[in-house]
């Protein structure tokens, strides 16, 4: 530092542009992060005398370890698969595929531009690129995806981890606009897994496409869903219902129907009948789903974990004004604005995501339109 502090103040004095180079060391005087730097690139609680990181009870695999473990098994059963990532192999769980497959794996470093276009040249060739990144990365990377993929329809699929509110890594990293941003792109295919099982299906589905397509997942672990001993193709642009209810529907999909189930479970006790349906495919819709959800009850709910303005419940928006039914839609989800740095459980609490707070919100909403009916309100 003392040497650090001599050059810097020795530098003040020269006129014109400087260019100091600096060798650092990630964790320098912990031993702890020196020995595992990668570890330590963004962490949340941990032990400052082990490093070890707070253990966390959860009832499920994380969404990236499925990735990884599927992922090797459909590159062993299919060697057009190929795996890109831009300098982030253990985050996005690309690590194991490294290892396995070294001479199909491509670390293009810090270039989420040059992951696209690359994986776009793989795809001419005939590979089946997936490029694996976080949501909030892909930002970097849409004039690659528009132009070298979505306009060529090269079948690319993008692995978008950490979609969704990530919690300590802060406003910059939570992945709640990818759906607004790249719903527009003609020929995209965007699916939202609901839970680990369904992300299995999900890559198998996406892979299979003879299109481009996004898979957004979220951070942390699923709700703990049995897993299907092998990975299925899903029906295209086909949603499913979870349960079927007559006064409302709500549509939801990713880690948003868990929650939109047990609204439903707490709405019942209200005597509100709530069908849920998991839309799985953000696009294209499934019309023919909206449709009976139509003509069930002209109330519909939609909950996501994007941000409102050009997500999912825009995309529904659309689609039932296309539709000579009558219809009462309310949109929940991330308002217009940056979210704050918090744990994600808070912080879904605070949008009114949670199944307690979207309960309260359908409830309030139902009963109000019921006595606006009634003429007891205006």
């Amino acid at each position: 530092i003392g040497k650090l502090v001599e050059v810097l103040n020795a530098v003040k004095g020269i006129k014109g542009p400087v260019l100091l180079h600096v060798i650092t060391k990630k964790g320098k005087g912990y031993a702890p992060a020196e020995e595992k730097p990668i570890a330590f690139h963004g962490l949340g609680i941990f032990d400052k005398i082990t490093g070890e990181p707070e253990k966390k009870s959860s009832p499920g695999q994380t969404y990236t370890r499925v990735f990884s473990n599927t992922m090797l098994r459909l590159a062993q059963e299919d060697p057009r698969v190929v795996a890109i990532t831009a300098a982030m192999p253990e985050g996005t769980g690309l690590d194991a595929f490294r290892d396995r497959f070294p001479g199909r794996y491509y670390d293009v470093g810090i270039a989420e531009e040059h992951a696209a276009t690359f994986a776009a040249g793989l795809a001419c060739e005939g590979l089946r690129p997936v490029v694996a990144m976080y949501s909030s990365f892909s930002q970097r990377c849409y004039d690659q995806i528009l132009h070298d993929i979505c306009l060529q329809k090269l079948p690319v699929v993008f692995a978008l981890d950490r979609a969704g509110i990530v919690g300590e890594d802060g406003p910059t990293h939570h992945g709640v606009f990818d759906l607004s941003f790249l719903r527009g792109i003609p020929g995209l295919a965007i699916m939202a897994p609901s839970d680990e099982n369904e992300l299995q299906h999900a890559l198998k589905t996406a892979l299979s496409l003879a299109v481009p397509c996004v898979l957004r997942y979220p951070r942390g672990s699923g709700p703990g869903a049995a897993m299907d001993k092998e990975p299925a193709i899903l029906p295209f642009g086909k949603g499913v219902w979870r349960r079927k209810g007559r006064d409302l529907t709500i549509l939801a999909a990713g880690n948003r129907v868990q929650p939109a189930l047990e609204a439903a479970r707490l709405l019942e006790k209200q005597s509100i009948d709530c069908g849920v349906a998991d839309l799985r495919f953000i696009k294209p819709l499934d019309v023919e789903l909206l449709r009976e959800a139509l003509e069930t009850s002209r109330d519909i709910v939609t909950i996501e974990d994007n941000a409102l303005p050009g997500g999912m419940g825009s995309a529904v928006l659309e689609q039932l004004n296309e539709q000579p039914l009558p219809f009462r839609l309310l949109r929940l989800g991330v308002p217009d604005m940056f979210v704050k740095h918090g744990k994600p459980e808070q912080l879904y609490e605070e949008l009114g995501l949670t199944a307690r707070k979207i309960c309260e919100t359908i409830a309030w909403r139902f009963s109000r339109a019921a006595k606006a009916q009634q003429g007891d309100i205006t």
